[in-house]
């Protein structure tokens, strides 16, 4: 138990930094613009770049975990964004080409991010049990949360007080003082000598880490969590992308520490009550899918309304309240089907979970790019937030009508029911 809390801590801790490097060019994307001469369409291409790189490690990453082990993923892929993002500043020194630059950067940054979560998933659906599984990876989870929190307030203050680079310097730094911290006190230079020769050589993959794929794949309720995870990480990442411009722009004497702060604060908390109300109504004797998607339809269905609504508000009160409910309430999705993908293939959920978080990846490149292309046509935001509404709506119907959480990763003569 002490060793579950620790690593629950640290795990926290690394999903906060994860953040805080990945949204400190949304938060300096305004900054970025005025001194590169980006416009709408080239600010989407380097904000969507992120996800290109993203999506094609995901699958790596979870297998990698269901292999070696989780911990050791994150923190060989930490070691690596956490030393890109501290160096990120130097492109604006290389050279004219900073669009090129930049992006090529955040396709780097996503291609080492994209294997957290399924190391992640891996490692906790290995070590933690079905009855604390949503409690303890909300809680994990809430670092996205507190990451995005800190660096809209501390980024904000430093964004104003001493330029974007600023951002990037504290982020990278930090990610880099934890990776040596977990070297130093959890894990020994033999696990990650073994980790790094499997990664340098490979080695051969016995029958017991096989996938089964055409089991897997053959079944609906694995179609119905890869189109939800889909759908809330499109949704999400649009969000996060855009609402710091959004804000910026629609209301321009507001405060950068407000609106990249609020949201996030309500988030903290709601994303750790929807893991205990998630493993409270399952030890009270509710059915485990009923209440996967009754937390779906609070992140999915009731916080596209939201999302909905901030279209049609002129007013920065209401506006901040709406984006805050709509934020908070996507972090049920973390005891939704991000729990459900740990319940249908316990063996080799990290692999699933890189398989549903790669069709989001894509997802993201999609919705960041084509929110851009919407913003600048129309001139308006609504379009953007019907973009969110009506891609969250369709991976909420499709989950409802087929989401199971059976176990599909045993053979049918020994299927767990």
């Amino acid at each position: 138990r002490p060793e579950c809390q620790t690593w629950t801590m640290v795990l926290l801790l690394g999903t906060c930094l994860l953040y805080c490097t990945r949204v400190s060019v949304p938060i300096c994307t305004v900054a970025l613009s005025q001194d590169f001469g980006w416009n709408k369409k080239e600010a989407g291409i380097v904000l969507s770049s992120f996800f290109w790189g993203y999506c094609l490690t995901q699958v790596v990453g979870g297998h990698l975990g269901d292999r070696i082990g989780g911990e050791k993923v994150i923190m060989l892929s930490a070691s690596a964004w956490g030393s890109i993002t501290a160096a990120t500043p130097l492109l604006s020194y290389l050279g004219s080409a900073h669009l090129i630059y930049m992006t090529l950067s955040r396709v780097l940054m996503g291609l080492l991010q994209g294997v957290y979560f399924p190391a992640l998933t891996s490692l906790l659906s290995q070590k933690v049990q079905e009855s604390e599984r949503a409690l303890t990876y909300s809680t994990v989870g809430a670092g996205s949360q507190i990451g995005t929190l800190v660096t809209g307030a501390v980024g904000s203050v430093l964004l104003e007080w001493c330029g974007w680079p600023s951002v990037f310097y504290l982020s990278g730094g930090l990610t880099l003082l934890w990776v040596w911290c977990v070297h130093r006190y959890l894990l020994s230079d033999k696990d990650i000598v073994l980790a790094m020769g499997i990664l340098v050589r490979g080695l051969p993959v016995s029958r017991h880490c096989k996938v089964p794929w055409r089991q897997l794949f053959r079944k609906p309720s694995v179609w119905a969590a890869v189109f939800a995870q889909l759908s809330s990480a499109c949704s999400f990442f649009t969000l996060l992308s855009w609402l710091p411009t959004f804000f910026k722009e629609t209301f321009p004497h507001s405060k950068g520490w407000v609106f990249n702060v609020v949201p996030w604060l309500v988030a903290i908390p709601a994303s750790v009550f929807s893991g205990f109300l998630s493993d409270h109504l399952i030890r009270q004797g509710y059915r485990a899918i009923t209440v996967r998607k009754f937390m779906q339809v609070m992140g999915l269905g009731l916080s596209s309304i939201f999302a909905l609504c901030l279209g049609h508000t002129s007013s920065f009160f209401k506006s901040m309240v709406f984006a805050s409910a709509s934020i908070g309430l996507q972090t049920f999705n973390h005891s939704g089907i991000s729990v459900n993908i740990q319940d249908l293939a316990p063996s080799c959920a990290g692999f699933l979970f890189g398989v549903a978080n790669t069709a989001g990846a894509l997802a993201g490149v999609v919705g960041v790019c084509l929110g851009g292309y919407l913003i600048e046509t129309t001139g308006s935001w609504t379009s953007l937030f019907y973009l969110v509404a009506i891609v969250s709506n369709l991976g909420l119907c499709t989950f409802l009508v087929f989401g199971q959480a059976q176990r599909v990763d045993l053979s049918p003569t020994h299927e767990d029911l």
